[in-house]
């Protein structure tokens, strides 16, 4: 069973002993009974640098000035994704850019679904009778999104579920569901096209719930269109998503491996500096009978997707390939006369040491006790961050001198 808290006070950390101990004690003495059962303690905002703000200082950020520039929605959901417990805030205006930017792709997927008359929630649309694969790994990503979501607010973890709503609406909604869903939607009739626009709806009808408690404005101008303004009250007031029955393991096993396989092909392609218009030929290495049957079917795709010249399978690899493991099966990218493979490797060899050079230095400065004794904290932060930075591209160049040199 559940705990839900009836009696929460949110505060900052630094007044708990000025304020918080002394109604909690007054609460018990004068009243005989604790004022609250909950205390949540979220975190201090500070500017970008990680200093506090101070007026003196002219660091300070206009929350009015903000919500005029980027809108209300936006701050509050910056607020949101950054209110990791434990961790202060550091605000700076092109985060809150950043999830104005999400506003608009979120309104923008409503205005596509509305071009393709897929905007209009049904209630005799039944999710769980849905028969196209597409459709059914959505709602399956649904169900995870609502699922995680609900955890991380019950839990206080506001960073975790804005984070969570954001990876479903902009990365699986936005960025693959509507694009592998164009040429349904913009092909003949059929039954596919048919269950497809439901699906939109259904998918933008609950997506407005979801966020919510992060984006009240927008999400509610987008209630009114998901029903047609039909007079269903606030969405303030609708019933929390229950999803329960979406999942679909078949469902995620295909497409969400053809996602993987387009993500990994396009961040190689950006590893080894292959110009955009390039086309590249694909080659999978001893695939296994169902692999190559889902491959197959979603042929017309991956060639649109990853800007592919040729789909080919093969018992081994080609010398000259970039080699990557989608889900256990190889999968090469024959780079010989497409780059200069020498040239590149030279390239991310250069790029790798000077980024070395980089952690050094920033490991020397935070192994100096006197420099962390003396420096300011946004300062060692900053360090911090950035020595986590090259270590992380450094990984990555690794990587990709790994597959030129296989």
């Amino acid at each position: 069973k559940r705990y839900y808290p009836t009696n929460v006070l949110v505060t900052g950390f630094d007044i708990i002993f000025f304020w918080v101990a002394r109604m909690m004690m007054m609460g018990l003495h004068f009243m005989h009974d604790v004022p609250f059962d909950t205390v949540y303690m979220h975190a201090l905002v500070r500017d970008e640098k990680g200093a506090k703000m101070s007026k003196s200082k002219g660091n300070v950020i206009d929350p009015l000035a903000l919500i005029d520039q980027y809108g209300a929605d936006s701050l509050r959901f910056t607020l949101a994704a950054m209110a990791a417990q434990g961790r202060d805030i550091k605000l700076a205006t092109s985060r809150v850019e950043g999830y104005r930017n999400f506003a608009t792709k979120l309104w923008n997927s409503a205005r596509f679904a509305e071009m393709n008359h897929a905007l209009l929630h049904h209630d005799s649309f039944k999710p769980r009778e849905a028969k196209e694969v597409l459709n059914l790994w959505a709602f399956g990503e649904l169900a995870r999104a609502r699922t995680d979501i609900t955890e991380a607010l019950e839990a206080f973890r506001f960073n975790d579920a804005a984070n969570a709503a954001y990876k479903f609406v902009w990365n699986v909604f936005c960025d693959w569901y509507v694009e592998l869903a164009k040429p349904i939607l913009q092909g003949p009739d059929s039954a596919a096209k048919v269950e497809t626009r439901g699906a939109v709806a259904f998918l933008l009808y609950e997506i407005v719930k979801l966020l919510h408690p992060f984006m009240p404005f927008i999400t509610e101008e987008l209630w009114l269109a998901v029903n047609g303004g039909d007079g269903r009250g606030v969405l303030a007031l609708a019933p929390w998503p229950s999803l329960e029955g979406l999942a679909n393991p078949a469902a995620e096993a295909e497409v969400g491996w053809i996602v993987d396989l387009v993500s990994e092909i396009r961040s190689v392609r950006a590893e080894m500096s292959v110009p955009g218009a390039a086309l590249i030929p694909l080659v999978l290495v001893n695939a296994a009978p169902d692999v190559t049957a889902r491959v197959n079917a979603w042929r017309d795709t991956l060639m649109r997707l990853a800007r592919l010249s040729d789909l080919s399978f093969a018992p081994k690899a080609s010398k000259g390939s970039a080699q990557m493991i989608i889900r256990g099966t190889i999968v090469t990218l024959p780079l010989e006369g497409v780059i200069d493979l020498s040239a590149e490797e030279a390239r991310l060899n250069k790029e790798a040491a000077r980024l070395e050079g980089e952690c050094i230095k920033a490991l020397a400065k935070l192994n100096n006790a006197d420099f962390v004794k003396r420096a300011p904290e946004e300062v060692i932060e900053e360090n911090r961050e950035r020595l986590a930075d090259a270590q992380a591209q450094i990984e990555k160049l690794k990587a990709a001198l790994a597959r030129l040199r296989d």
